[in-house]
Parts: structure tokens; sequence; C-alpha cells
């Protein structure tokens, strides 16, 4: 299947995320495992993982259309990004008009307790791209998981360690989780530890095989309108953008509700709190360099994120 992306706009693209001259297209780049990784990087570090078309729009829907992904990342130019499912699937496009031969995986995650993954996994509501090199090795690309995604391309090795912000690890098992009732169908499962000597604990899983758009449909469908207990997306304003240095990852700055973090070296310091509707919009132009319109400014009014200041008694 070929991209909804033409060359001119990965050109486009390619100018946006500050990608080394080497890996445009007139250097002519091996599609190898250095020009996936320069992509991954670029990518994380220029377009956020942020939920704020559910908060901050006239219509607080959110479109999988490859083309107003495109428009909304790249064209308007605002800062802007999406999360999980409209960050992956520009990347698709984008992994698929620069050659790479990669499919989308549906992903099960374990839902957060005090910010720990914990419990049985929950039913479709991430994804992540596949893309197998020319030398036949597959690896897993996770631009839209927040500020707790690998940093880099996860090869699909068993067990394989690689080592990811600070002193954190991260590899994939491949193994079954204890709901599965077929215990000899295996999955991958993306699993951290924030140091060597912690044991390693599960995030999510996922199948080795293709989801299609219309998997996709549902699945957005219910991340962007449930109001249930396990979706966060409808209870809470999130962006997360990843530091880059030269080409490596180097920390990430994250806004959940009203508090700003930032985490470098694997250390994290309350950077500043928002209480007014006005500060976390100039906070998100400031920190996030993300500039709202006014029309999506004013779509957060009445909303359960709304920031007000409590009445004075």
């Amino acid at each position: 299947m070929s991209s909804a992306y033409s060359k001119d706009q990965v050109d486009r693209y390619f100018e946006y995320i500050s990608l080394p001259a080497r890996y445009r297209r007139e250097a002519n780049p091996t599609l190898d495992l250095n020009f996936l990784t320069a992509l991954h990087t670029h990518q994380i570090s220029k377009v956020p993982y942020e939920n704020l078309q559910l908060h901050y729009s006239e219509s607080h829907a959110v479109s999988l259309d490859p083309h107003k992904l495109y428009a909304k990342i790249v064209a308007n130019a605002r800062g802007r990004g999406g999360y999980c499912m409209e960050n992956s699937l520009f990347f698709n496009h984008v992994l698929r008009a620069v050659g790479f031969q990669v499919f989308t995986a549906g992903v099960r995650i374990r839902p957060r307790l005090d910010g720990v993954p914990q419990g049985d996994y929950i039913g479709w509501v991430h994804i992540v791209n596949i893309v197998t090199l020319s030398n036949g090795s597959k690896y897993m690309v996770d631009v839209g998981f927040g500020g707790d995604q690998a940093t880099k391309p996860i090869p699909l090795i068993d067990g394989h360690v690689v080592h990811n912000l600070g002193t954190q690890e991260v590899r994939l098992i491949f193994d079954t989780i204890p709901s599965q009732v077929d215990q000899s169908r295996k999955l991958w499962i993306y699993q951290y530890r924030n140091k060597p000597e912690q044991p390693w604990n599960s995030f999510y899983c996922f199948p080795e095989f293709e989801f299609l758009p219309q998997d996709f449909e549902i699945m957005n469908y219910y991340t962007s309108t449930s109001s249930a207990e396990a979706n966060f997306q409808t209870r809470r304003v999130i962006v997360v953008r990843f530091l880059r240095e030269g080409e490596e990852i180097t920390g990430k700055v994250m806004l959940v509700d009203g508090d700003v973090k930032e985490n470098v070296a694997g250390k994290t310091r309350l950077v500043k709190t928002f209480k007014t509707e006005s500060e976390r919009v100039e906070g998100l132009k400031t920190i996030f360099a993300i500039a709202l319109t006014d029309e999506e400014i004013k779509g957060v009014m009445g909303r359960n994120v709304e920031l007000l200041l409590p009445l004075e008694v």
C-alpha cells in the first residue's frame, strides 16, 4: 500500500524536523537502522505527544485521516502533534513514503496506578509500527506512547536489552499474558526497568500481525470518546516533548493537567504549576512551542479538564 504523502511533502517534513542532510532525498540514504533511528529521534523531539485535540478544539473529535494529520503537524507549523494513533499513523505514512517496509499493529496496555503499570491488560487502545529492514531484521517503532515510550527503534529479539533514558532500560520479550486462554500464542511484550538492579515490569503487548485503518477507527472512537475510568485521555491534559542534543534523546518535558515536569539524566523535577487556563495556554506556547488558536482555546471552556482557580471563601 502506498503512502498518502508525496515526495515533496516528505521533504517539507524532513525540513520541519531538522533531519540531517545525509538522510535527505538528494543524498539517497540507505534504508537501514541508522536512518530509521534518525527519523525516530527527530520525530519525537519535534512532534510532541499531546491529546489537546480532545480538550482544546471546537469538535473534540480526533481524525486519523493522513492528510488532516499532515496539515495539523507539518503544514500548519504550530508545534502540534497528537496522541498515539495520530502520531504513529502519521509516521507510518512517512516511513512508507521513504520506502521502508512497515505495517501497524494494535497494542494492549496495562493501566497505571500511581504512575506504575499494574494489573490486567485492557483492550486495543495503542498502536506501534513494525519495520522490516532489508537484512530481515524487525524493529518496533513507537513514536506515540508519551513519556514512557522507547526513544529509539527496539529489535524484535526476545530479551534484547536497550538503554533508554537516564538509567532506564527497555526490552521486548516474546511470551504470553496471564489472561490469554490459548497460552500457545505468544505476543511481544514491552518491558522496562528504571535501574539494572530492579525487576522488569510490563507496559504493553502486541501481536506480530497487521491492523488495518478500519481497526484503528474503532480504537480511536473509544479512546477519544469514552469516559471510562481506564481511559485517561478524556480525563487529563497531557503533553510530552522529548529533548534532543545532536542525535541523542537526552530528556523530556511533560505536562499533566497543570503540572510541568522535566526529566533529564534520569532525574525528574517540577518546573511549573499552572492554576488558570491563561497560564496553561501561555505555558504551552513558551515551554512546548505549541500555539493554539482562539477557537481552540475556547473549546476547553466548561470541560472537565478546564483549569479554574478555587473560589475564595
